[in-house]
């Protein structure tokens, strides 16, 4: 090459990270805005592009970095602590962890719990070492009543003179509702929750095999328990309708009158061999039937039972309550940066239909208060649905029975496209897209259990390159659900390349006309919705996700059809309001502003992404493009480790800044990528 690879090595040092200002053609030039695009760079105006600061030697830089990091890591290893110590010093009253009680109504003896609370009732020990307000003013200022964290709260100094908290204003402080009961919280902590719906509908589906029943005492002294052997029981009841799901249990009662057993996932139903024999028309000796299973016998007896019971719980497609999704601006269920305060934003910006975080079904069973926080509802959300994630029918059956009695919600959607990992791993998410059978039972268990709509979030498929969607399209709407979403990526491509909006397209023309088809991924504009809408009439509507996390106010731009170009002190207000919904749901005190802050800086992550409108020479910004950026050290060595000429052209753009004469390539195949410099 023209210079040496010790020069190289040095430029890179001292140059690295400090690219031209725009990006070059190999002939020196500057590219076009299309040429930009058609590289997924944004066409940023070049009177808008800063030069790059000058930086010092690079490694020096590195090594000051290392130790940093290095001591940094030192003072954490010291700090680390292990359970038992932070167990005992929970235990250990601190005057700043001060009783809520006490905190609202400023009286030590509020405290119902008196000296057995586990939290501090000093309040002047707490005064002298609580940190100094916060500015600006509380959020419940202006509310119907007075701040409910009292001396707690972070803007005390803001407090009207002689206001008190009460345990009820803290209840109603932010219109929020689906909060979940304590006693229904300490029977599912027992496991001692009944779901009738869901266990009666699972019955009629076969999905209540042995193995997996639970069978509980409706009245005292009405279960009559024989049994059938050391392991084995078969329970009957006086009358049909308080006849209970009684296939195999283990024997032994606990002091609740409970007969549980080992809660496993369902089985496969496995026709006996007498089925198989009466299928094929083939006869059936008297001594087989006398020596067959006796569950055999029980599950006649039970399906006879519950012809007449079952009749009233059965609900049919078109008794349902059914949502028109037709032209409605849906912003998508999104995990932690989807929360109250941030649809609370969304909403005051135009969405019509908005969702709760993904809750998992098994954590919302065990009671766990924070999945349950997932499924609380503003007032202002007037079309508001959860979203659920569960691997088997049961689970999901009693998750939407349980969900359909607790909570006030309008549809309830099921995710059968997460790609995470843990969620996969247990046979949930996109899993279930390998899985056709058991989405046929999940979509029948949780229509069948509930007048509620049930919807269905979905991936094209499992692995790129094998969609399969629109393989089961009809099927998902005779299963029961009323709407799908599709997500235009698979599971193995996560969020990389663009959405198969083609592929959506051809799923949802396939799709019966009961079933509305809703499409997923890459909305950054109204263009953008409304090439979607013209190109498929077909389509219900478009869910938008990462499209509102960069510039939440795309629900206005939809609706007045227009790009706006919004100022940054108008962005600021929106933050502000974030910050202002985020305290009156999370609190005013040390935790809730902990809190705020920490989901204010997950959504600063994705606002970041957002390029003005007058920046750029084309518009509208779509969600690949990335800013006119610049190669670290470590795409640098990347390129050199290649043996394409296209690679070491780059090179020579960013170390050089144009492709130096008599350039040629001719790799001797090294491991060292500064070899291959000196080597050209």
């Amino acid at each position: 090459m023209a210079e040496s690879a010790a020069d190289l090595i040095e430029h890179m040092n001292l140059v690295i990270d400090q690219p031209p200002s725009q990006p070059l053609n190999p002939n020196g030039t500057h590219r076009t805005p299309e040429e930009l695009v058609a590289k997924a760079i944004a066409p940023v105006k070049r009177e808008f592009l800063r030069p790059p600061p000058s930086r010092t030697n690079q490694r020096d830089t590195a090594v000051s970095d290392a130790d940093a990091k290095a001591s940094k890591s030192s003072v954490v290893a010291k700090e680390k602590k292990s359970k038992r110590q932070l167990k005992r010093e929970r235990r250990q009253k601190s005057a700043l962890h001060l009783c809520p009680e006490v905190a609202k109504s400023e009286d030590v003896s509020s405290c119902a719990y008196g000296d057995k609370c586990r939290f501090s009732h000093d309040i002047e020990a707490f005064k002298a070492e609580k940190p100094a307000d916060l500015e600006g003013k509380c959020p419940f200022t202006n509310g119907d009543g007075p701040c409910p964290y009292g001396l707690a709260c972070r803007f005390y100094g803001t407090h009207e003179d002689g206001a008190k908290g009460n345990s009820s204003n803290a209840l109603k402080k932010n219109s929020e509702i689906n909060v979940l009961n304590k006693d229904v919280q300490k029977l599912l902590w027992k496991n001692k929750m009944k779901f009738p719906k869901a266990d009666a509908k699972l019955k009629s589906l076969g999905l209540m095999g042995p193995g997996n029943s639970r069978v509980k005492k409706q009245d005292d002294g009405e279960v009559d328990q024989n049994s059938v052997n050391d392991s084995h029981a078969t329970v009957a009841s006086d009358s049909a309708d308080k006849l209970e799901c009684s296939l195999e249990v283990r024997t032994g009662e606990n002091a609740d009158g409970i007969i549980t057993t080992n809660e496993i996932r369902p089985l496969k139903r496995v026709k006996s061999i007498i089925e198989e024999k009466c299928c094929s028309g083939l006869s059936v000796p008297e001594k087989d039937l006398e020596n067959s299973c006796p569950e055999t016998e029980l599950e006649v007896m039970i399906d006879d039972a519950l012809t007449e019971t079952d009749g009233s719980l059965k609900i049919h497609l078109r008794e349902k309550k059914l949502i028109d999704f037709r032209g409605k601006l849906y912003l998508a269920p999104l995990t932690t940066v989807g929360n109250l305060p941030f649809r609370r934003v969304c909403k005051v910006l135009g969405a019509d239909v908005t969702c709760g975080e993904m809750a998992m079904c098994t954590n919302l069973l065990q009671g766990q208060a924070s999945e349950w926080a997932l499924l609380r509802r503003h007032s202002s959300e007037d079309l508001f649905g959860v979203q659920i994630c569960g691997a088997y029918p049961d689970t999901v059956a009693r998750t939407v029975e349980l969900i359909d009695q607790e909570c006030n919600v309008d549809f309830i959607d099921i995710n059968m496209g997460c790609p995470i990992d843990i969620v996969v791993d247990k046979g949930a998410g996109s899993c279930l897209l390998t899985k056709p059978m058991r989405m046929k039972r999940v979509i029948n268990a949780a229509s069948g259990t509930v007048e509620k709509p049930i919807t269905v979030k979905v991936r094209t498929g499992y692995f790129e390159g094998k969609n399969r969607i629109d393989s089961l399209i009809e099927d998902i709407g005779n299963w029961g659900a009323s709407a799908v979403t599709i997500h235009g990526r698979s599971r193995q491509q996560r969020y990389s390349k663009l959405a198969d909006w083609d592929y959506i397209y051809h799923c949802t023309r396939k799709a019966p006309e009961s079933l509305q088809v809703l499409g997923n991924g890459d909305i950054f504009s109204y263009t953008g919705w409304n090439k979607h809408k013209s190109d498929c009439p077909e389509l219900s509507s478009c869910m938008i996700a990462r499209g509102a996390l960069i510039k939440p106010w795309i629900f206005t731009e939809i609706k007045e059809q227009r790009h706006w170009d919004i100022r940054s002190g108008e962005r600021l207000d929106i933050l502000k309001d974030y910050v202002h919904f985020g305290l009156e749901h999370w609190g005013s005190d040390t935790k809730g502003v902990e809190t705020t802050r920490h989901f204010l800086l997950e959504w600063l992550s994705y606002t970041c992404r957002y390029i003005p409108v007058g920046l750029l020479d084309v518009i509208p910004q779509q969600i690949n493009w990335r800013p006119p950026s610049y190669y670290g050290r470590d795409d640098l060595e990347t390129l050199m480790a290649s043996d394409s000429a296209a690679d070491w052209i780059r090179i020579s753009e960013m170390l050089l800044g144009k492709v130096p004469d008599g350039f040629t390539f001719a790799p001797k195949h090294k491991s060292n990528a500064y070899d291959r410099a000196e080597n050209g």
